[in-house]
């Protein structure tokens, strides 16, 4: 039988680079307090960063395992030291979520005291404003009231999907990495406005805009992206004359390239 989970837990964040600050931002805007948040962090002038930005202090490693949910936010190459330090202050009954690219919840439970619930998640960098999409993966020791507590915790984020870790590494070859892509075709586009004559601060609005109405358009109409992209396309037309040329360039099997490599070096991270 699990140990109940507290109503208001303690919450630290092992490692705050982007990805641990996205889930540290959501955390807070899910409703815990500053009081209840701490970082564990390397350097004095990121503690003093975080502090100044949320409002949580930064403790010593052995401090911040002892609380009640550890997110454990390092690169995956890091990810064993940081276990064999952190693991004789665990608690019984506590939740470790892992945003370790690549790496399996089995690795984790296997470092970690038994009757330790592991949970395993791939945020994206919109969580920063609330506007993320986390692809959550139930591992060892988490049952349905360890899966509601992390939904609640990362509700902050944005939208939370909850899939088989079987899937976890497609999910961070697609959301997870997806930003990314997303950025340099954003970039582009308003380089591409800026050698049609348009001046660079009008071109990345209407680029930015464009971008993010469309988002909202698919997530709304909830229809296929295929079928609102017909609708926009008339026979003949400028949209026509741009899309052939995409395609002709390649840019579908270049992004099919691109998150079959991102989702095989998430597996390679993770061995």
């Amino acid at each position: 039988m699990s140990t109940a989970a507290p109503s208001r837990p303690s919450v630290a964040v092992l490692g705050v680079g982007t990805m641990g600050e996205a889930v540290l931002a959501g955390v807070l805007r899910s409703g815990c307090a500053p009081d209840d948040v701490v970082a564990v962090v390397r350097r004095d002038e990121r503690a003093a960063e975080l502090a100044d930005r949320y409002g949580v202090r930064s403790v010593p490693l052995s401090e911040g395992a002892a609380r009640d949910v550890l997110v454990v936010a390092v690169k995956p190459q890091q990810l064993d030291d940081l276990l064999a330090s952190a693991a004789p202050h665990v608690r019984p009954g506590a939740l470790v979520l892992s945003v370790a690219a690549g790496v399996p919840t089995a690795r984790l439970a296997a470092a970690l005291p038994d009757g330790v619930a592991v949970v395993r998640a791939m945020p994206n960098t919109p969580a920063l404003v609330g506007a993320g999409t986390t692809a959550v993966s139930a591992g060892p020791g988490a049952d349905e009231e360890r899966m509601a507590l992390v939904g609640e915790l990362l509700r902050g984020t944005g939208d939370v999907v909850v899939l088989p870790e079987a899937l976890q590494d497609a999910a961070t070859a697609v959301s997870g990495s997806g930003p990314a892509y997303v950025l340099l075709l954003l970039e582009s586009l308003v380089e591409a406005g800026v050698h049609a004559g348009l001046p660079r601060a009008t071109a990345s609005r209407l680029a930015t805009g464009t971008l993010a109405g469309t988002a909202a358009l698919v997530r709304e109409s909830g229809e296929h992206p295929s079928l609102l992209r017909e609708r926009v396309t008339s026979p003949g037309g400028t949209t026509a004359a741009g899309l052939r040329r995409l395609e002709e360039r390649g840019l579908r099997a270049a992004l099919l390239d691109a998150v079959e490599a991102a989702r095989d070096r998430a597996r390679a991270l993770g061995a």
